[in-house]
């Protein structure tokens, strides 16, 4: 049967909360590469490469502080998304389900395949066989989801009843259940008619709008306002805020698929979890004839089915079962893996004693590169910076601190009160506190720097962004007489600094020599 385009929708707004230390909101489980060398995003969006499915370009929805970290992460893997919507607050899946459905309104015919992007498929060639055989039920207008055959009877996950043959491997949704207790569990496993709910969707577009408007019936006209008022950003597509903010939260679970007569659920084995918990985690790893994983500089003696992680120093344990240990550069997690559903509830309690920790990465992601702060006291930072091939920081100023830059690899375009001049690697240049200032890095190597800052205040909000390449909005909240005179200066100097990758560092001369007079050369 002929049907129309498939159209992947990668939903891409979770934290991943049970993940923490590692995975936070400012940086969650979806965006690490948790178990192949590809993140989970990206895994997700390749998924359905190959020859035996075709599909077209997918749609990504996202939150604001994650943009430029999903595009980057599309671009590596070549993959060219139709959209990457933003969403200016998270209002749960039906709404974000329903934008990406508005956005496909001129296709009648059209398919959604909607995937979460934190979830691991171990069998994609199997994933993409099912959806192949749910085309034809989700072309006749059923809401198809997948349904994972239980391995153990797991009271992690919701669980689906399946009901009457619909269509070959297709049946009627029966009914959906909540995470059931261990006993219910094991019932429903021993029946051999449930299903584990993992989110997966496959149905049209207009047949989605249509039983949104059923049982939603605010949820539609108010994500069509919110697209209608959005705008493109760059390369993204943002949601009017105001509008979306009017949108109520539901999920598609709760707001749809529990209530149509249309919903319908093929049974698939394909190696699949949400990875929802470090013991998750754990089972898709490779792990010692002890039952241990072991990553970064870790060590175990004498114990057993343990987790190790560290991302810092070296860590060890001794005498120890069934644990869970993760050690990040800004906090340490010991957790016994029967309770490691719980590691929301510590989150939780994190935030509500205001520790930056809970949300918070110590490495701090920016569209341009990233940054990391290695120590820190009274009135000095030390911070490592990474600047991407092509990126550049805002054209900007501080009120309270000086800066010594140092490059330990690559090399670096610097602009400061107007000179240009360049670093290599060893050499070293100082910013004084008030200078209009700019770090680019216009080559293919990405650019490591240490940066020591020192003032009578470090904070990270003393900051005056006078021009940016990436739409961040100017800082005008500190702006005063002099940073209005220094911007009219420094848009006269370079009214567009744009940085383009260049092959050879002699593709940019130094214009001002006098600029050397601030740098130290290496010895």
């Amino acid at each position: 049967m002929k049907h129309g385009k498939l159209y992947p929708v990668i939903l891409s707004g979770g934290s991943g909360s049970r993940l923490w230390p590692l995975s936070r909101e400012d940086f969650p489980k979806q965006l690490q590469p948790l178990v192949t060398g590809k993140t989970l995003l990206q895994d997700t969006a390749l998924r359905l490469a190959g020859d035996d499915l075709k599909s077209e370009a997918p749609i990504v929805v996202c939150n604001e502080a994650h943009r430029f970290i999903v595009a980057e992460q599309m671009r590596a893997v070549k993959v060219e998304p139709r959209a990457i919507v933003i969403e200016p607050q998270g209002r749960n899946t039906a709404p974000a389900i329903a934008v990406a459905a508005l956005l496909l309104k001129d296709e009648p015919d059209a398919l959604m395949l909607v995937m979460p992007s934190d979830h691991i498929i171990r069998k994609p060639d199997v994933f993409r066989a099912a959806v192949a055989a749910a085309l034809p039920a989700a072309q006749a207008g059923h809401l198809v989801t997948f349904g994972i055959t239980p391995t153990h009877p797991s009271t992690a996950y919701g669980y689906i009843k399946r009901g009457a043959a619909l269509d070959g491997r297709v049946y009627a949704l029966s009914r959906f259940v909540e995470k059931p207790t261990a006993e219910t569990a094991a019932a429903y496993i021993a029946e051999g008619v449930y299903s584990w709910n993992a989110g997966i969707f496959l149905f049209s577009a207009r047949r989605y709008l249509e039983e949104l408007a059923k049982f939603e019936p605010a949820i539609g006209p108010a994500c069509a306002q919110a697209l209608a008022k959005g705008k493109t950003d760059l390369f993204f597509f943002r949601l009017d805020a105001d509008a979306f903010a009017s949108v109520p939260s539901q999920s598609i679970d709760y707001g749809v698929m529990e209530r149509t007569a249309k919903a319908a659920v093929i049974p698939v084995d394909m190696g699949w979890s949400d990875v929802g918990s470090w013991s998750a985690l754990h089972g898709e790893l490779e792990r010692t004839p002890q039952g241990n994983t072991l990553i970064g500089d870790a060590l175990a003696v004498d114990s057993t089915d343990t987790y190790v992680r560290t991302d810092k120093q070296l860590t060890t344990v001794l005498g120890v079962k069934n644990l869970a240990v993760v050690v990040t550069p800004d906090a340490v997690l010991v957790a016994d893996k029967s309770r490691d559903q719980d590691v929301k509830v510590l989150v939780d309690r994190l935030k509500k004693e205001n520790r930056t920790e809970a949300t918070a990465q110590a490495r701090v992601y920016r569209p341009w590169g990233w940054f990391q702060t290695m120590d820190e006291g009274p009135r000095f930072r030390v911070k490592r910076l990474c600047v991407r091939p092509g990126g550049q920081l805002s054209l900007q100023k501080h009120a309270h601190r000086s800066e010594h830059w140092v490059v330990v690899t690559g090399k670096a375009w610097v602009t400061c009160d107007g000179e240009d001049f360049f670093l290599h690697e060893n050499e070293s240049t100082f910013i004084p506190a008030g200078s209009v200032h700019r770090l680019a890095n216009p080559w293919m190597e990405e650019l490591h720097m240490i940066e020591v800052q020192s003032g009578s205040y470090v904070g990270e909000d003393d900051i005056v962004r006078l021009a940016d390449d990436y739409g961040r909005t100017p800082d005008k909240t500190k702006s005063s007489k002099s940073s209005a005179k220094a911007k009219k200066k420094a848009v006269k100097k370079k009214p567009k600094l744009k940085v383009k990758v260049r092959r050879k560092a002699g593709a940019i001369p130094s214009k001002r020599r006098g600029a050397r007079r601030r740098t130290t050369r290496r010895r």
